[in-house]
Order: C-alpha cells, then sequence, then structure tokens
C-alpha cells in the first residue's frame, strides 16, 4: 500500500517568487513541487506526494481562517492520507501559516499532519501542542537533515507505530506529559544522576527545565520633567524603503534612524519591514508601532523634558535570542552615553 501525501510550502519553495509575490492566493498542483521531490525520495516507495498547496505567506498572515477552509477543500480532493508542511525552518509567516494548515488537517480531516521548524520559529510555540514539529536547522541549508527526518515520522504515524521521546524521534517537545514505569524509583534514579555529575560523566534529565533571562527592572523614573525618552522597537519601522535591508524575519541587525522635527511618522515617509505580522495597519501609519505622534504631545506638554532624536528598529521575528540580546546591548550602550533616562520599547 503506498500512502497518499498532500506537500503544503510557500511561494518561495514554489519557486514563484519572494516578498513581492507573497500575496498569491492558495493555489494546488498535481505531484511534487520544489522541496516536494526531496519528500518523494525519502518517502520511497511507502508513501506518493499527490499533490502540492501553494500560498503566499502575506495572503495566509491576512486571511488566515479563510486561507485555511480554502486549502482543505483543495487538498480534500485528493483524498490525502496525511499532509506535511513545510520544512519552513526560521521563518515566521512561513512556520505560522504551516502549523495553522496541520492544526486544521488534525482537527478537520482527522489524519496526521508534519511540520519542520527551528525551535525558535513562533510557528512552534503556537502550534506543538496540536501535531508534530520535526526540529530542524535554522535556515534551508538544513534541508537534507529536515526533510527525512519529517518524512520519517509521518510514515510511523501512518502505520500507528509507537513514536519514542523527542530526542529518540527528533521531533520538538510538545509539553505533553505521559506516565511510564521504572525499575528504579525516582529517588534512586535521582542519585545515579548526581553521582554521574560528580563524577563528570554523561546524564540525561528527565524533565529538562525551561531557562528564562530575569533582568531585573530599573527603578522608577523620579524626575519625568527633565527627563529624555527614547523609542526602541522591534515591530520593525523604518523610513520607506527600508535604506539598510532589516531583514523581514531571522533579523541580523537594526537601524538607527533620525526623527529631528519629525512629528508624525506618516506613511509617505516610514513602514515596516517586518514579515511576522499583517503589516497593512503599520504601513498605513507606522505611529501604530511607534508613537511618536502622541510622544510629540506629550513633550509639548511638558510631561518629559525631551523625545531623543533618534529611534532604534530591528525585526523580532524568528530573530534568535542571542542576536536579540547582542542588539540590545549595543543599543543601550548608545542611548547611555547620549544620556537617555528611560526607554519605551515596542512591539508589534
Amino acid at each position: 500500500m503506498s500512502y497518499r501525501i498532500v506537500h503544503y510550502i510557500n511561494q518561495f519553495y514554489a519557486g514563484i517568487g519572494g516578498e513581492e509575490k507573497a500575496d498569491i492566493r492558495p493555489e494546488i498542483r498535481e505531484g511534487v513541487v520544489g522541496p516536494g521531490m526531496a519528500l518523494k525520495g525519502a518517502l520511497g516507495s511507502e508513501a506518493t506526494v499527490v499533490a502540492t498547496v501553494i500560498c503566499g505567506d502575506s495572503y495566509f498572515a491576512s486571511n488566515m481562517e479563510q486561507a485555511s477552509a480554502e486549502i482543505l477543500e483543495m487538498m480534500k480532493q485528493y483524498k490525502p492520507d496525511a499532509v506535511v508542511a513545510g520544512p519552513a525552518f526560521n521563518a515566521g509567516r512561513y512556520g505560522t501559516a504551516c502549523g495553522a494548515i496541520c492544526e486544521a488537517v488534525m482537527k478537520n480531516l482527522g489524519i496526521p499532519a508534519v511540520s519542520g521548524m527551528y525551535p525558535e520559529n513562533p510557528g512552534v510555540e503556537m502550534y506543538k501542542k496540536s501535531f508534530y514539529i520535526v526540529e530542524t536547522p535554522d535556515s534551508a541549508v538544513g534541508m537534507r537533515k529536515a526533510i527525512p527526518a519529517m518524512a520519517k515520522l509521518v510514515l510511523k504515524l501512518l502505520k500507528g507505530e509507537t513514536l519514542g521521546t523527542p530526542a529518540e524521534e527528533g521531533y520538538i517537545e510538545r509539553g505533553i506529559r505521559k506516565n511510564k514505569f521504572y525499575d528504579k524509583l525516582a529517588a534512586e534514579r535521582a542519585v545515579d544522576m548526581f553521582v554521574a555529575k560528580l563524577q563528570g560523566k554523561p546524564f540525561v534529565t528527565e524533565y529538562p527545565m525551561p531557562v528564562f533571562d530575569r533582568v531585573p527592572p530599573n527603578p522608577a523614573v523620579k524626575d519625568m520633567k527633565n527627563a529624555t525618552i527614547a523609542l526602541v522597537t522591534s515591530g520593525g519601522i523604518c523610513p520607506k524603503g527600508n535604506p539598510d535591508h532589516i531583514e523581514a524575519s531571522s533579523a541580523s541587525k537594526f537601524g538607527e534612524y533620525d526623527i529631528t522635527d519629525v512629528k508624525d511618522l506618516t506613511c509617505d515617509d516610514f513602514c515596516t519591514a517586518h514579515g511576522g505580522y499583517d503589516a497593512t495597519y503599520a504601513d498605513q501609519d507606522a505611529d501604530r508601532v511607534l508613537p511618536v505622534d502622541v510622544l510629540r504631545d506629550m513633550e509639548k506638554e511638558g510631561v518629559f523634558k525631551k523625545l531623543y532624536n533618534k529611534f532604534y528598529s530591528t525585526v523580532g521575528n524568528g530573530t534568535a535570542v542571542a542576536s536579540a540580546k547582542k542588539f540590545g546591548a549595543e543599543i543601550a550602550r548608545k542611548l547611555i552615553a547620549d544620556g537617555v533616562t528611560a526607554v519605551i520599547l515596542t512591539s508589534t
């Protein structure tokens, strides 16, 4: 028996185009397209990619419910046994679309769905409890590793085989606990791990804890009347045309922009570079993300002394935590050197 697989990809991997084609509506093509060729090879004779659904990332992000419904109807025509989406790697909008499609497939079609993403892709946090997401590297360089892992996992699900742990199968932890019986009591296992740690031997914890940075808040500003306030954003606001070419996802840089005498971020002069949310309203009025207009009013009213004459901007969508820390430290050094009192940090 050869299982029937429908593959979901975005406009880029379909070879249609990049951001300039990100608004294309869903379409379905018979057989394999783009990375579907690698998927076909990884599935071997056990499954066939019968069709490929393609949708622009921006169109899906702006019309999620409608696009999901359209795509499900397209998939039904091919009577799939399972759906594979992506891999999306660290592309935020693509990952979100893959997650939404797979969740809809599981709920409405009742068949297995598998995708592949980098752990920091926002689609992981949003959808990891709904279906299995194979862990991938952060870029398409990892395609050769991602596709076989996705194919292996979807075949196991189709055959009804018992899955092992995330480490064994290569999928991202879903936050779902399952009971398991051990020969040793928990206290004995804990002592064994502790002894191994003391002796410098390898061990694997049974319940890894998440690690979060704890940043103590600074004291409140005591003298707002004499304060200089700066604006920093991860919402991607930048001058029209994105002169620094800040990436729509996985940003490798931030921008520094002068707003001396600027009272309003109009659509003629400012836009957003962000690719992880519907940019329509931010492009119409960038003050919705970076409230220069309101702060100018407050400055005029004497709520604080001065609005700093520059703002700093990057894109938080899929950006690595290490990069974000680096950006933050560098921006903070600049602001401190210029005597800024406090910062208003805006997102999306």
